[in-house]
């Protein structure tokens, strides 16, 4: 019983979830390893987004030196390359997943069909309310904390990292990032949980019981304020630009990936490219459970983690009556 899995899904994963050995102890220095690995190489999000960053930079990035005076021609310029990069991912994962339903119900954790209406949405719909949200408030924020960053590092106020100062921290940057988000996540997280900021602000993101791509980064825009100032750390973190546009980019980007409602995408019957986790639908559905990530392993700390079993689900259960007590 204790390992069996949740009854009301299409799919799930092997239960019970397991977190990171990354904060486990002793340390496993092969299970990090291993972890890392799969985490990060062969075909993965983050390292697609890594390209993504590089290709950003090179190719449509104002230079530093013009960003050192606000102007309507730069910024304009990186607002329409990140409106056109959230919609080729968001859109494109939509499309894929239920507009031309290619992968049909394979991997797909909740069996039932995104809401086309509903009075709970601003537009009437939940797809056309998360895209206004998404596009709307979560690109003009997301590029309002890029044009303030690079705008601060060309004037010397955020401290700039260049390779061939400190080649071994440039790399590890991209490592680290992704665990800053997971220790970042979860506490602000846990804030916007808190009923004034949950019924005022939260709760926007929250209407999406069963996720899609466009509701990953749906959300009001205070929350985008709170959410994407994980960026701020470079005031005092040395980053060169293009860990900038990786760090805003995995934040924007990996919210539609993770919220596909898929596992992954199937390529000749076998899952290639994993996108969505079970451990963050259940927070959706459960609500009171996973506030963080499996990275950093602050659920489990704090009672708060579902590991997918249904006798997970019976504490998570009776964790929820004692909070209503």
């Amino acid at each position: 019983m204790s390992d069996a899995p949740l009854k009301g899904w299409h799919h799930t994963p092997d239960v019970p979830l397991q977190v990171s050995p990354l904060f486990q102890w002793p340390l496993r220095p092969m299970a990090i390893a291993r972890w890392l690995w799969q985490s990060w190489f062969l075909i993965s999000e983050r390292l697609i987004i890594v390209g993504i960053a590089f290709i950003s930079f090179y190719w449509f990035q104002p230079p530093l030196g013009e960003t050192k005076t606000l102007a309507i021609g730069w910024i304009a310029q990186m607002y329409v390359r990140n409106l056109i990069l959230m919609t080729l991912v968001a859109g494109g994962l939509h499309l894929y997943f239920y507009g031309f339903s290619k992968q049909g119900q394979r991997l797909k954790f909740d069996p039932r069909a995104l809401m086309k209406n509903g009075k709970q949405f601003t537009l009437g719909g939940q797809i056309r309310d998360n895209m206004f949200w998404t596009l709307a408030s979560g690109v003009t924020v997301w590029t309002v904390y890029e044009v303030l960053m690079f705008w601060a590092m060309a004037n010397g106020y955020a401290p700039m990292l260049i390779w061939a100062a400190n080649p071994v921290w440039f790399v590890a940057l991209f490592f680290l990032i992704p665990v800053w988000e997971s220790f970042y996540f979860y506490w602000i997280h846990r804030l916007l949980h808190v009923p004034v900021l949950y019924k005022h602000v939260h709760a926007l993101h929250h209407r999406n019981v069963n996720v899609g791509p466009w509701s990953g980064l749906s959300m009001h825009p205070v929350e985008h304020v709170i959410f994407l100032g994980s960026v701020l750390i470079h005031w005092v973190v040395a980053a060169h630009p293009v860990h900038i546009l990786y760090h805003l980019q995995y934040y924007t980007l990996t919210a539609a990936t993770t919220h596909t409602g898929f596992e992954g995408l199937v390529i000749k019957d076998k899952n290639r490219l994993h996108l969505g986790t079970f451990h963050h639908q259940m927070h959706h559905r459960y609500f009171e459970c996973n506030y963080g990530s499996l990275e950093i392993p602050w659920d489990k700390l704090f009672g708060s983690f579902h590991d997918g079993t249904a006798a997970a689900n019976e504490r998570m259960k009776e964790r929820r009556k004692r909070l209503a007590g």
